[in-house]
């Protein structure tokens, strides 16, 4: 006789599968029992009753066989001595992936538990991207976890709770799943902070008669409205969560007292067009908020959520949250990109389509992160509630999250796009690409060939994508760089020894290489461009005992700098060396070759302690680009001051990269500008036309 749970689950399997899909499930539950045989979960229960509640909660959801069944077997191969291609001769390829995408990790050595949990949702969001069916197994999965974590440590129920709450939650909230996403809230905060859980808690409860009095009477109000109107429509109405109630304290730093909104409304009407009208209906019955209304039926949520929300000021001393939407809507706002599988006869399959897209968006992501952990980040990162809608010169809509750049929509268009982008047309105007985008408004990206992505570019974009592609972008330009100034500095080192990397064995090369435990001579290249490696010992030991004592005297050959070097090389900031300066350069460890000028006063101190490490580098004749310096100015201290040097500077093509006001008096102030040039030729010429300036009274060049 099969146990009650399962009975139970067939039961429901019978109310909307036919015979032989239902046949492949008990057979799934034989195959599940036999291999869990003898195993115990922490509460003593036989482990086989986990998964079939996970069955039953997506039995629940009235998903189809094959999710299941692979529901059933979802710990086989992980827990059990279960292959994956047992499964495939009993259920069929599908059923096999299905388990193998929710499969952990665990089996696999990582360095650490975040590393191994990180590799695991990479492969975890690889497999949904596949197949959506997967993360509703993982969250049903971890939803029975969370129902039960009362068996676990309270540390293990801390961590889990906290990976509940910043991954799994959002993730069923970015596919519209909202009832399970509040479940999972509910339980994730807790257990995760059971004191603030507890006190917020009790607060609702000591409140809730009084509570349930407002919602009766708004409700009330409401539906006598909408009846008068002849709008069909049902109101639902409801308190806000404690945890809801906690993070909009946590995030906007406000005291319980203060969290007004607390009081939730939801009218479902038959049609867009009764929409709108129960929209007027609820205006006229109480006074809407000033920009609090906003309308995802005309543009949806990424996730294929559609709905009207706007906040009332209530005559009960708090707003008052009301979404209005038709049945079909409110079935994906519940169900999310699950109700596809739940009613195949709703016009929802869009919403699958829209968490399939959003999914392949976080695929490619992870295809330019550098690793796991980097995925990881950027995939929570994503996670988010607030999204903003813009639209491209066609029209197009261009879903972005808030606080969201000129630049991140840039990159979300394409990334050559982003990666040559210079200006950006926002509602035609010309602004720059850290402009932050509202909602509704048009973005045109100017671009132009020569130009590249900046390391700045980090400080402001939000979205993953722009992240991910502007530091693959760098990663991949200081590597060549790196490979090229190594090169020249191993040549170098060579050629003071009568030698040239050319001359050198590649037997000899690859021995070397294969001792330091480097596949290629770039990697060898790059370690002594940033450092790490210093080219006078690479050519000693390149060369034979031989060759060493046949070497000729050292050379006075220096390292020409023409400022297109890119990343391999930085310039200090202590001294500010632009071309014309007498310079030396410094490997540094970890930062390769940074250059001094002469006259900096960290020079002396270098020579005197890392002699193997300073090398001679000069300028060429022709340099390109611009080099930051600084200058100091005492000027008048007065309205229009900071203007009339700006317009001085502008002039003269010399770039203003930060200003700071130092010392000032009732007339006078100093004034520190980091400023860029093109060498000492145009800062002697900025330093003239300043001096006739009558703002200013003094202006030299400094060492910072």
């Amino acid at each position: 006789m099969l146990p009650a749970p399962v009975r139970d689950l067939r039961n429901l399997l019978n109310s909307y599968l036919e015979p032989e899909q239902v046949a492949v499930v008990l057979k799934a539950y034989e195959t599940g029992a036999e291999a869990h045989a003898g195993q115990k979960r922490r509460s003593g229960e036989d482990y086989i009753f986990h998964p079939i509640a996970v069955a039953s909660i997506l039995a629940g959801m009235r998903m189809d066989q094959q999710t299941i069944a692979a529901a059933i077997l979802h710990d086989t191969i992980e827990d059990t001595a279960i292959e994956r291609e047992d499964l495939v001769v009993q259920f069929g390829d599908d059923v096999a992936k299905l388990v193998d995408g929710v499969t952990k990790l665990d089996k696999m050595k990582y360095r650490t538990r975040y590393e191994a949990d990180a590799e695991s949702f990479r492969k975890l969001l690889l497999a949904m991207s596949r197949d959506l069916r997967v993360i509703f197994i993982k969250l049903a999965d971890r939803l029975h976890n969370m129902r039960t974590i009362e068996a676990m440590s309270p540390t293990a129920r801390r961590r889990i709770s906290g990976e509940t709450l910043d991954i799994y939650a959002p993730i069923a909230g970015r596919l519209g799943m909202n009832q399970l996403k509040e479940e999972l809230e509910t339980l994730g905060f807790a257990h995760r902070y059971p004191n603030r859980s507890s006190v917020i808690s009790k607060r609702v409860s000591d409140v809730a008669n009084n509570r349930q009095e407002v919602v009766e009477t708004v409700t009330k109000a409401l539906k006598k409205r909408l009846t008068e109107a002849g709008i069909p429509a049902r109101v639902e109405g409801r308190t806000k969560s404690a945890y809801s109630i906690y993070t909009k304290m946590r995030d906007k730093s406000l005291a319980y007292e203060q969290v007004m909104d607390l009081f939730a409304f939801r009218i479902i009407t038959h049609s867009e067009k009764h929409c709108y009208q129960a929209l007027g209906v609820a205006h006229a019955l109480y006074k809407p908020k000033p920009d609090s209304f906003k309308d995802y039926i005309a543009v949806p949520k990424s996730n294929g959520y559609q709905s009207l929300h706007t906040i009332l000021n209530s005559p009960f001393d708090s707003p008052i949250e009301i979404q209005i939407r038709t049945e079909e809507m409110d079935l994906v706002a519940e169900k999310g990109a699950a109700a596809h599988w739940m009613y195949k006869a709703t016009p929802d399959r869009s919403t699958a389509v829209r968490a399939r897209e959003w999914l392949l968006k976080l695929v490619e992501t992870q295809s330019r992160a550098a690793d796991s952990t980097e995925f990881l980040d950027s995939a929570k990162s994503d996670l988010f509630p607030d999204e903003i809608f813009v639209f491209t010169p066609r029209g197009k809509i261009i879903d972005l999250r808030a606080e969201a750049t000129a630049l991140d929509f840039a990159y979300a268009i394409h990334t050559d796009v982003g990666h040559h982008a210079v200006r950006a047309l926002i509602d035609k105007q010309n602004l720059p690409l850290n402009t932050r985008l509202d909602n509704g408004q048009t973005v045109e990206i100017l671009t132009e060939d020569q130009a590249q992505p900046q390391a700045e570019w980090l400080g402001f974009v939000v979205t993953p994508r722009a992240r991910t592609a502007i530091r693959s972008h760098l990663k991949n330009l200081e590597t060549a760089d790196s490979v090229k100034i190594g090169d020249r500095l191993l040549d170098q080192a060579l050629e003071r020894r009568g030698h040239a990397l050319e001359s050198i064995s590649s037997r000899r090369l690859e021995r070397y290489l294969k001792k330091l435990g480097l596949e290629r001579l770039e990697e060898l290249l790059v370690l002594i461009a940033r450092g790490d490696m210093l080219a006078e010992s690479v050519a000693n030991k390149l060369l034979s005992l031989t060759q060493r004592r046949q070497a000729g005297q050292e050379s006075t050959t220096a390292l020409t700098i023409g400022g297109g070097e890119g990343s391999a090389i930085a310039y200090a900031a202590c001294c500010g060396p632009i071309p014309g300066d007498d310079i030396m350069g410094y490997l540094s460890p970890g930062k390769g070759l940074v250059i001094h000028s002469e006259r900096c006063p960290n020079v002396p101190e270098l020579r005197k302690n890392h002699l193997e490490r300073c090398i001679d580098v000069r300028w060429e004749p022709l340099v390109e680009g611009q080099f930051k310096t600084l200058v100091r100015m005492v000027t008048a201290n007065g309205p229009g001051v900071l203007a009339s040097i700006s317009a001085t500077l502008g002039q003269l093509g010399a770039n203003i990269e930060s200003v700071d006001q130092r010392d000032s008096t009732k007339d006078t102030a100093t004034l520190n500008f980091i400023i860029a040039v093109t060498g000492r030729d145009q800062l002697a010429r900025v330093i003239r036309r300043l001096r006739r300036n009558p703002y200013v009274m003094r202006v030299s060049r400094e060492l910072a």
